[in-house]
């Protein structure tokens, strides 16, 4: 008898957890926690290698106005374009930066200028951006701009705004040269799948 209620116990434990993990199962779709990358209302559409990047003009954590058609005037200019403020800091954005920073002298070498485009709403984003900077413990050479892009203006313009809970645009990255010259250019539709360091270098590395 004894071993008939343990067989019921068991049957009965094994039902519920299989009704949990249904249940977890159909929920997870409607999630838009941390892990996981909503579709955006769009597809993005950046400029393409060979095409006339648009300019911009955007305020740096200094106060500085940093306009792309200036720093290409002398010198060719890498783009990351990070996640900014979803409404947390982004890990994968801190460690995409902390890798580009620690090779930032083969980029002072090429005489390469680092824009970091940092998007989100407009209130409280350079708190935000603040807070990113002081959590990486980052400081910032003259050819390292940090700069803000308030309401996503930038991130319209260039094709890239990720419109979805959470999300503020898609992780980007572009090399551009003399005359706004789009040299090399990546998106991506999830959270990782970046350009690395050592790629970016080796597109660099081929203006000369």
């Amino acid at each position: 008898m004894r071993s008939l209620f343990n067989l019921a116990l068991l049957s009965t434990l094994f039902a519920f957890s299989v009704d949990s993990i249904r249940v977890e199962a159909q929920e997870r779709p409607r999630q838009s926690g941390r892990g996981q990358a909503l579709p955006g209302k769009e597809a993005p559409h950046p400029p393409k290698v060979g095409e006339e990047a648009p300019d911009f003009e955007l305020k740096s954590s200094s106060g500085d106005i940093v306009s792309l058609e200036k720093l290409t005037t002398d010198s060719p200019v890498v783009l990351l374009v990070l996640r900014g403020w979803p409404g947390y800091q982004c890990p994968i954005c801190s460690r995409q930066v902390s890798e580009f920073l620690a090779k930032n002298s083969a980029f002072e070498k090429a005489g390469a200028q680092l824009v970091l485009v940092y998007p989100g709403p407009l209130e409280k984003l350079s708190d935000h951006a603040k807070e990113f900077q002081e959590q990486g413990k980052w400081t910032f050479p003259k050819n390292v701009h940090y700069v803000t892009d308030p309401d996503y203006t930038f991130t319209n313009a260039w094709g890239i705004r990720w419109e979805a809970e959470r999300e503020t645009s898609y992780p980007s990255t572009f090399l551009i040269s003399k005359g706004r010259r789009v040299e090399f250019a990546t998106t991506s539709t999830a959270h990782g799948g970046r350009a690395g360091v050592a790629k970016v270098l080796e597109e660099l590395a081929k203006l000369k």
